[in-house]
């Protein structure tokens, strides 16, 4: 089989939450290249940004009625998920108020316990699955100011372990992708000092574009990854290192 038709994704769906900006959004375009037909969960409308080959869910991954109305409305060969959605609410332990705590643990992670629960059933029905959870470097290694976010990233590496031993048997794999700092439209308006100190932190001279996040995600969706489970690859240029 070719490298071309191992990361061919014709006749698979995807559904990626987060997916309107930033990351998420460079992974739906990178999955649609490759043949899969987009679907996407967000709590904010695309506006301009809105592609007319994907289709759009406005829903908060917090609320698991909505989650599972919107789920239950997804094509049958909706096998794909990539749960990428997340919110920073950054403040040092001492400062940071309860909701700043549990907002952050609510979207980040338990949203996506929620949609992948949600999913499931589509993969088992269809005897495939492929699942990869975006979490962060610093749900390894922890970040001053990011108890919640590094707390939430964290856990969603534990999520994945366990969902990987309970669907391995159903052949449904799940990973994680692990990026440090990326260079998002977001990231670029950051003070120069948080950017500096990226740099510092990395062995290699770039910092991750998005796509470099997509194209990872892309492998372990495709058939490429097909024995791969429960595993965390980072794409951060060594910053963990």
């Amino acid at each position: 089989m070719s490298k071309q038709q191992l990361l061919d994704l014709t006749g698979r769906a995807a559904l990626i939450t987060g997916g309107n900006q930033g990351i998420g959004l460079a992974i739906a375009q990178c999955l649609a290249k490759h043949g899969a037909e987009i679907h996407i969960f967000d709590v904010s409308d695309p506006g301009p940004l809105r592609d007319p080959c994907f289709t759009y869910y406005q829903l908060d991954l917090c609320d698991s009625q909505a989650v599972n109305t919107a789920v239950a409305t997804l094509p049958a060969h909706t096998t794909l998920l990539v749960n990428n959605a997340g919110i920073t609410r950054d403040r040092s332990i001492a400062k940071m108020s309860d909701d700043e705590w549990s907002s952050v643990l609510e979207v980040n992670l338990s949203g996506a316990f929620k949609t992948l629960r949600a999913l499931t059933g589509h993969m088992k029905s269809a005897g495939h699955g492929r699942v990869v959870n975006i979490t962060s470097i610093n749900g390894l290694r922890g970040k001053f100011g990011q108890a919640n976010y590094a707390a939430a990233k964290a856990g969603l590496i534990g999520l994945t372990k366990t969902a990987a031993r309970e669907l391995g048997p159903k052949g449904i794999t799940v990973n994680a992708v692990a990026p440090g700092m990326v260079m998002t439209a977001m990231a670029q308006q950051l003070p120069q000092q948080f950017i500096d100190k990226a740099r510092d932190e990395a062995l290699l001279p770039d910092l991750a574009l998005p796509e470099d996040i997509a194209n990872a995600v892309l492998f372990l969706l495709s058939e490429g990854a097909r024995l791969i489970t429960g595993e965390v690859i980072r794409v951060d240029s060594g910053q963990y290192l």
